[in-house]
């Protein structure tokens, strides 16, 4: 045999034993996996080993995914391509953790397939590509009993919950009916209900119905949202509800508050959202001129006293270190702004002890309040119980540098620069939300005062006005808990989403601090557990330290050409106060003059602005450029020093063996 055939032979065998090779290790190594990432997104939590461990029949999951049809659709559906390798790589540790009671299958759906017809007729989402493809993306949990449950469309906007949707899913599937919200607000929260003829009327005049806020949408997911209204007349109307959602409770009046007490305390759980400046209760319409703005505060410092918290009236939070960009007036660039927050786990803003916050990686809110506990010293010793026996955990809060700033004047709004320049850093972070928990006192222990209409005795057809007396528990009959925010636009539409072509898309962790505490409220500590444990876009902290340290610099000339431009504008007013008559070609003169000096300044400042901008912008390019370059190589300097290795050893071995086959 020649030495070119035995070369053929030798690489031909080769291939077959790396071929085995790696089919026997993927057969035999099939359970080994390793989670590199940072907050180990790929591996389940202990909240779905858990709901895995109670499993008691098997379950079929369908994974539905029209892989075909993305392959041939635009980028905005291709975008799905790594989602569903995640999803279907989740499911597939699902299958491992359950020791066989769940059975995975991958389906893709093509027109006019039994497939495409069993996907329609489990709900899942349909989006037209073309005339015969259709893009599905949802999955079908089913038992053996015929209990059918779907997620209709793995979207975006619950990438970081999915481990959540389909653990809810098992769960459900196997246990449980859904929990029941009732959201009372002044605000219109839960949209409009109209009746067929009324939506037709209102179309008819050109006016749009007011849809529910995107977080209802997200709370019927999982629960079941009902409307309470906030003119309460008995204190047991509020019924058959697991939690009261309460959000900004304008003007609530008084025996609302009572019912609300008196829920509480009979073991009901609530969610309060109170606000000192509330930005969704602006007014549809621009006011008059001279009219004052509308109040848009909502407090309940009654209960919040017997709770021993409260909310610090006209003032809200602000924190340079956490500020957002807005634009601060018109036809201006966005500037960090004191009360747009972005409160971050790697700012130190959430509790990790709590399951409510632990897992938060990034809210944001405006205009929030700043709620502080009530030292017992300070309370009225008659109050029916010490405020010691009462836990209060801080769930959200500021850097320790956020302070709150006064609002003297709702006008004050109206100038949003003010605030920055008035903000004074604080000593010690301030708190936005808490939980409470504990035997809560009553907020009203000697009950109220109520009219009530009744037959006149002396006149069977008139009715007299008479005040009565409501009592109720003056204690919590059990141990009760609350969740206070001491924010209303964190869960607004324009905080906590963003449209895109697939609907409202989630922005950070807002949605889910709601919805955690929702959870958490239900008692669902698996499921509470497995929420919001990771994102999958990872901000630049590198790129965002550059571009703070840049805004730093360029702060200085902002503020120099900014004052140079009112020095002007007194100087250019005072000479024509001091004007006399007939000087008027002088003080044209010495304004132009004034005006040509001014314009050289500002080009001179806006030349060093600029060319503090440019150095920004090419320490964030050449970074790019560094990772580019480094991603390019890291393979192949890898392959190079492997190569070189096994190089030198080939050598060595070569040189030993000549030299103990060298004659002596």
């Amino acid at each position: 045999m020649n030495r070119t055939l035995r070369t053929i032979i030798g690489a031909v065998l080769i291939l077959v034993i790396t071929f085995a090779a790696i089919s026997i290790c993927q057969q035999i190594l099939t359970h080994v996996k390793l989670d590199v990432t940072e907050q180990k997104i790929f591996t389940l939590s202990d909240g779905t080993k858990s709901i895995l461990s109670r499993l008691n029949q098997p379950l079929q999951a369908e994974l539905y995914y029209a892989k075909t049809a993305a392959m041939e659709a635009q980028d905005s559906i291709k975008f799905f391509n790594n989602y569903n390798e995640f999803v279907k790589a989740l499911l597939q540790e699902y299958v491992r953790i359950s020791n066989g009671m769940i059975q995975l299958e991958v389906i893709d759906p093509r027109p006019y397939s039994p497939e495409e017809e069993d996907a329609l007729r489990y709900g899942l989402k349909r989006f037209p590509i073309n005339d015969e493809e259709n893009f599905f993306f949802g999955l079908v949990i089913k038992t053996q009993f015929g209990v059918e449950k779907t997620i209709p469309f793995f979207s975006p906007d619950r990438q970081n919950f999915v481990e959540y949707d389909i653990s809810y899913l098992i769960d459900t599937a196997i246990t449980r009916e859904k929990k029941r919200v009732g959201v009372m607000s002044s605000l219109p929260v839960m949209g409009e209900d109209l009746s067929g003829y009324m939506a037709q009327m209102k179309q008819m005049q050109g006016q749009e119905i007011q849809q529910p806020w995107s977080i209802v949408s997200h709370m019927r997911q999982q629960f079941e949202v009902e409307t309470v209204p906030t003119d309460i007349n008995s204190v047991d109307d509020i019924n058959d509800i697991d939690i009261l959602l309460v959000v900004h409770p304008k003007d609530l009046p008084e025996r609302t508050q009572f019912a609300l007490d008196q829920y509480i305390l009979k073991g009901g759980r609530a969610i309060l959202c109170v606000d000192p400046y509330c930005y969704e209760d602006r007014p549809a319409s621009p006011q008059m001129q001279m009219q004052a703005p509308p109040d848009q505060s909502s407090n309940l410092p009654s209960l919040l006293k017997a709770w021993g918290l409260e909310l610090q009236e006209d003032a809200f939070t602000g924190d340079l270190n956490l500020a957002l960009p807005v634009p601060l007036g018109q036809n201006q660039r966005p500037e960090p702004f004191i009360g747009l927050l972005g409160l971050t786990q790697d700012s130190g803003c959430f509790n990790l002890d709590h399951v409510i916050s632990g897992e938060l990686q990034q809210v944001r809110t405006l205009f929030a309040g700043a709620l502080k506990e009530i030292p017992q010293g300070m309370l009225d010793p008659n109050d029916p119980a010490p405020v010691e026996d009462i836990q209060r955990m801080p769930l959200v809060h500021t850097t320790a540098q956020g302070n709150t700033v006064k609002i003297n004047s709702p006008y004050d709004f109206y100038n949003l620069a003010g605030f920055n320049k008035s903000f004074t850093p604080g000593a010690q972070p301030v708190n936005l939300a808490y939980l409470v928990s504990g035997k809560l006192p009553s907020a009203f222990p000697n009950g109220i005062k109520v009219d009530v209409e009744k037959d006149d005795p002396n006149d069977p057809n008139e009715t007299i006005t008479v005040t009565e007396s409501l009592t109720g528990l003056p204690y919590s009959e059990d141990t009760s808990a609350v969740v206070v925010f001491a924010d209303v636009d964190f869960m607004s539409n324009n905080m906590a989403y963003q449209q895109s072509i697939f609907g409202s898309v989630v922005v950070g962790d807002n949605a889910a601090l709601l919805i955690n505490a929702i959870e958490d409220l239900c008692g669902s500590s698996d499921l509470i557990s497995i929420r919001s444990r990771g994102n999958f876009r990872r901000e630049f902290l590198v790129v965002k330290d550059i571009e703070k340290e840049a805004e730093a610099e360029t702060a200085q000339k902002v503020e120099e050409l900014n004052a140079q431009i009112q020095t002007y504008n007194q100087e250019l007013q005072n000479l024509i106060n001091s004007a006399q008559d007939g000087d008027q070609a002088v003080i044209g003169s010495a304004i132009v003059d004034k005006r040509r000096e001014l314009e050289v300044k500002i080009r001179k400042a806006q030349s060093q602005l600029n060319e503090v901008k440019l150095q920004r912008r090419e320490r964030i390019e050449d970074l790019g450029n560094r990772l580019r370059q480094f991603n390019m190589l890291a393979a192949p300097a890898v392959i190079l020093m492997i190569a070189i290795v096994l190089g030198i050893r080939r050598s060595m071995r070569k040189r030993h063996y000549i030299s103990h086959r060298r004659p002596s």
